[in-house]
């Protein structure tokens, strides 16, 4: 492939910056979705898909010979966080951050695309940059386009920076990767009545309190055990912050967090069971959000990354446990291709992911690009000449 030179690392990072200044959450990407088209129409992507899945965009770049579909995915989405620091190239969108690192999942990307202007041997490069991962909603949205069937891939390969870890560590795991997750949101409903007489009116609060004991007293085991379950309360509100009204109305949220599908239809119904115990007569709503399925990756395709990565010298972590944290990559894999996900280290000293002051790092750029270049390679060959 095309070596990248100094001058691309600069554009790449500018590019980096630039998408950092103008984050956009979930559903709303469409104007780093045109940003992103905009540089793989002057790469000379072979094919171009917009609005994929809503904002999502994918290029092809194409092989001389017959071969296999090698997909490379990104996201596209920031987060509804307000950026707290005093970068050069900080947010200009109030509210809204780049604190995940998906504007250098984004870049990275690019530079592969950069390095794909010598074609591989044979086969299609599919680089993806994908709409609303934060939201567990963009992989499902990409995978129902009707347009889908046209770039379903053999191999599907992803990454997520982690900090913590040494800057250009490549994690790796067989077999469950991210746990799966899911928002829970109940509802309440009641009547109210004057805070002197609270016995005529139906007040959800004994209800609530109930469960926001027992819901998260669900959780079991440790992460990597397969009965692993965690439940955790995140929200509660109770009515109006007045003195005057015994409450009416109540909402509980809860996220279920699991390292398997399997387990996590478990926890579902337990869930709902302990809700039904404890409601009474009131009226209940449960609504779902945020619906992550569990990452799992794939044995051949994770061997794949490994020898790349000992290839290219870089060192290796062979991870006991899967992340916590979910990742919607997991529809592509259940879609059917060779999938895993990648966990690159950005930084033993690194904010965490989500934190206000988070920024990814620069020179984590050239470990990726030469990873994802080096997968590339490895399964459809050396460049045409």
């Amino acid at each position: 492939m095309q070596t990248l030179t100094p001058q691309h690392l600069v554009q790449l990072t500018a590019l980096r910056h630039e998408l950092h200044r103008t984050p956009e959450i979930s559903g709303e990407e469409s104007a780093t979705a045109q940003r992103i088209s905009a540089e793989l129409e002057a790469l000379g992507a072979d094919r171009i898909w917009r609005d994929l899945g809503g904002n999502g965009v994918a290029a092809e770049f194409k092989g001389t010979a017959p071969g296999p579909t090698v997909l490379l995915r990104c996201e596209l989405d920031g987060l509804p966080i307000r950026e707290l620091s005093d970068l050069p190239y900080k947010s200009m969108n109030d509210g809204k951050g780049h604190l995940c690192g998906h504007d250098g999942h984004m870049v990275s990307m690019l530079g592969v695309a950069m390095q794909l202007a010598t074609r591989p041997a044979s086969g299609r490069v599919i680089l993806l940059f994908q709409p609303a991962e934060e939201t567990g909603a963009g992989a499902k949205a990409v995978i129902e386009d009707d347009r889908w069937a046209e770039i379903r891939p053999d191999y599907a390969f992803a990454y997520h920076n982690v900090p913590g870890r040494p800057l250009g560590e490549i994690g790796l795991r067989s077999g469950p990767g991210n746990c799966a997750s899911r928002g829970m949101q109940i509802s309440f409903e009641g009547k109210s009545s004057h805070a002197a007489a609270p016995e005529d009116g139906l007040s959800p609060a004994t209800a609530m309190a109930a469960l926001m004991t027992s819901l998260p007293a669900l959780g079991s085991g440790q992460i990597g055990d397969d009965d692993f379950a965690l439940s955790t309360l995140t929200h509660a509100y109770l009515g109006e912050p007045t003195f005057g009204i015994a409450p009416a109305e109540g909402e509980l949220r809860v996220t279920l967090r699991t390292m398997s599908n399997a387990r996590m239809d478990t926890l579902i119904a337990d869930a709902l069971a302990e809700v039904d115990r404890n409601k009474g007569v009131l009226k209940v709503d449960v609504q779902w959000h945020d619906i992550f399925p569990s990452v799992v990756n794939d044995a051949d395709a994770t061997a794949i990354a490994r020898n790349v990565a000992l290839d290219l010298g870089h060192a290796i972590n062979d991870m006991a446990l899967p992340m916590r944290w979910s990742e919607d990559f997991g529809r592509i894999g259940d879609d059917g291709p060779k999938a895993t996900m990648l966990y690159i280290g950005s930084g033993e000293t690194q904010p965490q992911l989500h934190n206000p002051d988070y920024d990814f790092p620069d020179a984590l750029l050239p470990v990726v690009i030469d990873q994802f270049c080096g997968i590339v390679e490895r399964l459809l060959g050396p460049p045409r000449s």
